[in-house]
């Protein structure tokens, strides 16, 4: 069986943890920086840091619509914390969500928390200068909840979480982006 090709955003953010984090899980990983570097992956992560930088670079190299391109391929992506952000309508505008920056506090108020996530269970969240969801469109399902405020959604081929999955042993969002075909978690 071959291995899938995932593809990391490398523009900012640690994208290192992310690459490994799929090696764990059975996916070959290769950093994403430019828009010929999105061909021939089966599944692409955008990673957690400053949206802002992110957002320069995304449009520095153009990749904006081939972003945009990718997801409506249907392929999975997977955006965590910053990639949320950057991800939503206010930015890429790929996934139908407000994000709200630095939501739970700014570097010093990092913290952890169990998240139980629809699909996946219960894992322990990496919080960092994490966002929340403001607000939700029609077909976007939430699927985990903190303080009332929604931090994990899935839009169609789209997995957007606030925390940092690859900052912990577990894997299973990452097995997600590696086995789906677009659907729920499993």
């Amino acid at each position: 069986m071959n291995r899938p090709t995932v593809g990391v955003l490398a523009l900012q953010g640690d994208f290192e943890a992310h690459a490994k984090a799929l090696a764990d899980v059975g996916a070959e990983a290769r950093t994403v920086r430019t828009r010929e570097q999105l061909e021939g992956i089966d599944a692409l992560v955008i990673p957690g840091g400053e949206s802002t930088t992110m957002t320069l670079g995304v449009e520095s190299e153009g990749l904006a619509e081939p972003l945009r391109d990718f997801v409506a391929s249907g392929r999975p992506v997977l955006g965590t914390c910053a990639g949320l952000i950057l991800l939503d309508r206010d930015h890429l505008g790929l996934l139908d969500v407000t994000a709200r920056r630095n939501a739970f506090g700014r570097q010093l108020q990092s913290f952890e928390a169990d998240v139980d996530l629809t699909g996946l269970g219960t894992l322990r969240g990496v919080f960092i200068r994490a966002p929340w969801i403001e607000s939700v469109g029609d077909g976007v399902e939430v699927l985990a909840e903190l303080d009332g405020h929604p931090i994990a959604v899935r839009q169609s081929n789209i997995l957007a979480v606030a925390f940092h999955p690859e900052l912990t042993d577990d894997r299973r969002v990452h097995r997600w982006v590696v086995t789906t075909n677009g659907g729920p978690p499993q």
